[in-house]
């Protein structure tokens, strides 16, 4: 993740220059296309390609996929997961998707998972 803060345009002859913090968010996402019958797998496989063309982190589970990445990028990319989704003939589509930003450390997907598999060794 990104800790720095990016300098904003100055507003007219005002001396004033806004800052933006450089937003990460790691996401787990269900995408479910409805109306296409029980098999599913074409769609989520499409959905992956997206993933990749983003250049976003990304693993897929049983039940879905964890993405990481900038705020931006990651929306569009499960907006661009929607609208491919749909032109492969899904006239539905339900998604469940819990997200996650911290902007005091960075961390990773896998910094999350090594920090709870020490914490078992150590046992």
């Amino acid at each position: 993740m990104k800790r720095s803060l990016k300098r904003g345009r100055r507003l007219s002859s005002e001396k004033r220059v806004e800052w933006v913090l450089v937003m990460n968010v790691m996401i787990d996402i269900c995408i479910v296309p409805l109306g296409v019958g029980v098999s599913v797998s074409k769609y989520i496989a499409a959905c992956q390609r997206v993933l990749d063309d983003a250049q976003l982190a990304h693993e897929m589970h049983a039940y879905g996929t964890n993405v990481e990445g900038d705020w931006d990028r990651v929306m569009a990319a499960v907006k661009r997961c929607h609208e491919v989704v749909h032109q492969m003939g899904a006239p539905r589509i339900t998604t469940s998707m819990r997200l996650g930003t911290r902007t005091d450390r960075e961390q990773t997907m896998d910094d999350k998972i090594q920090s709870v598999k020490l914490k078992l060794a150590s046992e």
